[in-house]
Formats: structure tokens, sequence, C-alpha cells
């Protein structure tokens, strides 16, 4: 990882929530202040959902209009299906504020205009990356937020796996993930390594064991969330149940 992480203990969810809600608040319009735009990887699961529901009640500070919004990963299922990130996320926050739908930039969903072709959608993000990015493969993100799973899964990258190995592009197609649905299109190690500051969401006594391998720097082909880490701020929000082990 880039920089040695930075660990925030909270109680619980709804504590975790709120402290990173309320750093995002202020990250964001930092960034705005500094260079007039920000731009944020959001994340799916109950906690990254949870966060932009938060945003949408408490974010008025963050000037929508001048935000990019990208996405970590997301399944490769019709664009109107409930497991898609890019749906949770506009029911959550998108909808609610006055974002520029220019600068939301979703993955193709399996019936948009690359049809069931996995691989074309994921070369197109890639693309729509690199057209953003200022001077390298993807924008250096001001924040790349993570859920984690409990074998320590981020985005759609799990241990062992072909993607999470993937060095040299920055978003590739899963057509196997262990968690379903198992079509998948997912930024890669490098285009994470790229943000500014990672941020986990991480809750419940599930991820303990995962919390102390990130954290700790286990192995990064066993433990994908030991793999990536901010260039300026690793941050782990974590409740008192996940961090048990630490």
């Amino acid at each position: 990882m880039s920089v040695r992480p930075e660990v925030v203990e909270v109680t619980d969810k709804t504590e975790l929530v709120d402290a990173a809600g309320r750093r995002l608040v202020e990250t964001v319009v930092a960034a705005q202040r500094d260079r007039g735009t920000a731009s944020i990887v959001l994340t799916g699961g109950s906690n990254g959902i949870a966060l932009l529901e938060w945003l949408r009640d408490n974010g008025s500070q963050i000037d929508w209009r001048s935000v990019d919004i990208w996405f970590g990963d997301d399944r490769f299922v019709p664009d109107d299906d409930d497991e898609r990130n890019h749906g949770q996320a506009r029911e959550a926050l998108l909808d609610h504020v006055d974002v520029d739908p220019a600068r939301v930039f979703a993955m193709a969903p399996s019936d948009g205009e690359f049809g069931d072709d996995i691989d074309a959608a994921a070369t197109d993000y890639a693309r729509l990356l690199q057209e953003r990015g200022d001077g390298g493969s993807t924008p250096a993100f001001d924040v790349h937020l993570l859920g984690m799973g409990g074998e320590g899964h981020i985005n759609s990258l799990f241990p062992h796996t072909d993607a999470l190995a993937e060095r040299e592009r920055t978003v590739v197609a899963v057509e196997d993930s262990p968690k379903p649905p198992p079509r998948r299109i997912t930024l890669t190690v490098p285009a994470v390594t790229r943000a500014r500051q990672v941020w986990f969401l991480v809750a419940g006594a599930d991820k303990a064991e995962a919390t102390a391998a990130g954290v700790g720097g286990g192995d990064p082909a066993a433990w994908p969330c030991a793999s990536v880490g901010g260039t300026e701020a690793t941050v782990w929000f974590v409740d008192a149940a996940a961090s048990a082990d630490l």
C-alpha cells in the first residue's frame, strides 16, 4: 500500500456512516475549493448505500454539479435489475441531488449499447477513465470508496483471481465471480491505487479477520483489501466488531 493506513474506530454502523459522511463532505468541498472540481468512486453494499443516503440528507455543502461520479464495479445485468450498483446509487442519492448527468459514469448494463459483450463494455469504461484522466490511465480520484467482503474482496476483485492479479488494464470483465451474479465489470488494482484517498467502510464481526489483514499488510493475493491504498491517505472506517482483531 502507498501510505500507512489510518483507522477510524467507531461503535456501530450508524456512527461509521456519520464519520465517513462528514469527512467525505469536507474532502470534496476542499477539492472543489482547490481545483474547482472533485471525483468520487462509489461502492455498493449496505455501508456504501447507507453513506449515499446520508449524503442525500447532509451533503448540501457539496457543489454536486462539479463532481465526477464513478463506480468501482457493477453487475453486468439489465439496467433495471435491483442488483445494479448504479440503480441503487440513483435511488439513494443521485436522483435527489443536482448532479450533472454527463458527469455520472455508469458501467454499461447487459442490455445497453454493447449488448451481452461484457469485454466491450469493460473496454469502453477504461476509455472513459483515460479520457477523463490527468496524465495517467485514470483520473486521480479524490476518494475511492470501498466496501469489503468477509474474505477481503473489494470491488469485484476476489482472492486468487486473474482480475485481482491484473496490473496493466484499469478495467476488466469478470465472468465467474464467486459471489453472484457471476458477470461483473470492475476497476482493477492499478485504477484504485491512482486515487488520492482510498476509504474502506467495514462493519460486522465477519469482517474482523479481513480487516486485520488489510490494515496489517496481509498477503495481497489472499486478501484483496491488502492490495490497495491511496497516494495520500488510506482510511479504514470500522465498527467495534470489525476492529476486534486489530
